[in-house]
């Protein structure tokens, strides 16, 4: 009874923080959201068919969202992600549908194509110590003209039936894809928050000159976070070739915004060293709601990246003040914390650990 109630004690702070947490403001705009949406259209929104193409077409957001997080969290920036997803889901179109491959292999060498991609261009970044920003730009450019070179200005659909069939599954009217999205999620979860290597990935985007001093490779986790971004981008191209009727030059070209705005919403410093993986996820069903009431209303599409942009910049400018007040909170006399004394070094539990590290 006594180790009952001592958990309930602990897990009550916890509650409270949640309570006050973006991610409990996200889950609840959710599901206004989703119910107003139901009431708006008669109840139709929440039928069987409505909920299926709901969800099929959110599980693209969530992985570009997730690919992006992962970079923000060394404080990199990833602006190839929409034509790494289009060059991959192209390289798979046509290796289905010109060369006759298997829909398993030719997944496999498009996910393997990205993945790799994603770690030549860390690997880049680190030897020539070109911001990442003007790298993943370059990177973009040349994507977007392999994508074209694959794919022409034809649409390729002469792929395998059974992709095809996989992507329209959905039991329950759960569609796969979003399964597929949502197991993603929970393994990213669980790499960033439970292992060495994910709380070295956000320790060296939190305080690089403290990772450093305690054995922490900064440029390991610069090659290994656009690695894991690059991986992910080839599910959701992947993702996106068995969900659409057919993939061209057009596909990724409107994934840099969602990628971005995501994470951001979702409570993603720009500064790196912290992750929101439901944060990121709810976020991008927030966006999936909009581009929903857009259609249900006949709404400008413009007006949908109008608003998701506003949304960005307003989060990105909310979190910058907050920053500041609490930094002038410290620095102020007699505003410093009396657990921490100003000036004091991080601790290094704050760290991992990082012993035979190099």
């Amino acid at each position: 009874m006594t180790t009952l109630r001592n958990q309930g004690a602990a897990a009550l702070p916890a509650l409270r923080r949640f309570s006050r947490s973006t991610t409990m403001t996200l889950l609840c705009v959710v599901v206004a959201g989703y119910v107003g949406l139901g009431i708006a259209s008669s109840g139709s929104f929440l039928e069987g068919p409505s909920v299926r193409t709901f969800l099929q077409y959110l599980a693209t957001p969530v992985l570009i969202g997730l690919a992006q997080m992962v970079a923000l969290c060394v404080g990199q920036l990833n602006l190839a992600v929409g034509a790494l997803g289009g060059f991959s889901a192209c390289l798979m179109g046509v290796l289905m549908a010109d060369h006759g491959v298997p829909a398993g292999p030719a997944i496999v060498i498009g996910v393997a194509a990205a993945t790799l991609i994603g770690l030549l261009t860390g690997i880049f970044i680190v030897a020539t110590q070109i911001n990442g920003f003007i790298v993943t730009l370059g990177t973009m450019t040349i994507l977007l003209g392999a994508q074209y070179r694959l794919s022409g200005t034809r649409t390729i659909d002469g792929y395998s039936d059974t992709l095809r069939d996989l992507g329209r599954s959905a039991p329950l009217n759960i569609p796969l894809v979003f399964l597929t999205a949502l197991a993603t999620a929970a393994l990213l979860a669980a790499f960033m928050y439970r292992t060495v290597a994910g709380r070295r990935l956000l320790a060296a985007g939190g305080n690089p000159v403290a990772a450093r001093l305690s054995g922490i490779s900064t440029d390991r986790q610069i090659v290994l976070a656009h690695t894991v971004s690059g991986l992910l981008v080839g599910i959701a191209a992947a993702v996106a070739t068995a969900s659409l009727p057919g993939v061209n030059r057009s596909v990724g070209g409107d994934w840099l915004l969602p990628s971005f705005a995501a994470p951001i919403i979702g409570g993603v410093a720009l500064t790196g060293g912290s992750v929101a993986v439901l944060g990121t996820v709810l976020a991008a069903f927030v966006m999936r709601l909009i581009d929903s009431a857009r259609a249900q209303f006949s709404l400008d599409p413009s007006w949908v990246n109008f608003l998701i942009g506003v949304v960005v910049l307003g989060t990105v400018v909310g979190g910058r003040i907050h920053q500041t007040r609490i930094e002038r909170k410290i620095t102020a006399p007699g505003g410093t914390s009396s657990a921490q004394p100003r000036g004091a070094a991080r601790p290094a539990a704050a760290l991992p650990s990082t012993k035979g590290a190099r």
